[in-house]
């Protein structure tokens, strides 16, 4: 790898993947389920050099386990079941899962193929390597990064002095984030200055694991992913009934409906 390992932790990713990813462990283990990376900016070109990086990254992901103080960690979340947990325990990304290559109009073909337990998993934190990894292949990484400071310090301004009036709020930048290193002062600064917004407050970020390391709340519930899959992962449903399969899955699991959660 030419960069810096960009995830290391498998804690980096989004609360609503573990909320679904109980669903899914619990009630379609046998799911298989495909994923094909689609660049939506026509500008946008990953060049071979930032498309063998990825694959690298990604390869080294695959290397990643959970580690005691994370599944402690992960514990604690009270509707994470103990069984699930232990699954997490013994969990890791498969690399042979994934089919990378220039073969695309983008320059960037990447595919994840899978049980569902595994593919719904690889989706954040692929999505952060390939940002990364491109803004820090096809620009002066370091401008970028002072002009995002300083747009960081305005807003964050703009929410002490009461400019604006947000209320309360979570950070969600994960899987868009300009970097690592740039989400992490993000939920820093805002979760620091708490205390000194006017109208506005952070409640945490969907990030675990920077949720873990600055000791704020882990936010998130479920994606339209986990209708799409639902409603159209076994042919005997008609996909009309989506999200009617979908909430009652989700109620099965967590009760939301009837009150319990």
């Amino acid at each position: 790898m030419k960069l810096h390992q960009i995830i290391n932790s498998l804690l980096e990713t989004d609360l609503y993947k573990f909320s679904m990813g109980q669903a899914i462990y619990h009630q379609y283990p046998s799911y298989k389920t495909r994923w094909t990376f689609k660049c939506r900016n026509t500008d946008v070109k990953f060049t071979k050099e930032m498309v063998e990086e990825i694959k690298e990254q990604i390869h080294t992901y695959c290397s990643l386990r959970f580690n005691k103080e994370e599944l402690k960690y992960l514990a604690k979340i009270e509707w994470l079941h103990e069984d699930y947990i232990e699954h997490l325990q013994i969990w890791k990304p498969r690399f042979e899962d994934f089919e990378i290559s220039t073969d695309s109009p983008c320059g960037l073909f990447l595919e994840a193929n899978g049980t569902w337990l595994n593919t719904s998993m690889y989706e954040i934190p692929v999505l952060a390597i390939i940002n990364e990894v491109y803004f820090r292949m096809a620009y002066n990484y370091d401008e970028l990064f002072e002009q995002y400071k300083r747009k960081l310090k305005e807003k964050t301004q703009w929410l002490i002095d009461g400019t604006y009036n947000i209320g309360v709020f979570s950070e969600f930048g994960l899987r868009r984030r300009l970097s690592a290193e740039a989400q992490d002062l993000a939920v820093k600064t805002l979760c620091e200055n708490n205390k000194n917004f006017k109208d506005s407050k952070c409640l945490g970020t969907s990030n675990v694991y920077l949720a873990m390391k600055y000791n704020v709340v882990p936010v998130g519930t479920m994606a339209h992913e986990f209708v799409m899959c639902v409603g159209q992962g076994n042919p005997m449903y008609n996909p009309a009934y989506s999200n009617k399969l979908a909430m009652k899955s989700w109620t099965d699991e967590y009760g939301v409906l009837n009150g319990t959660y």
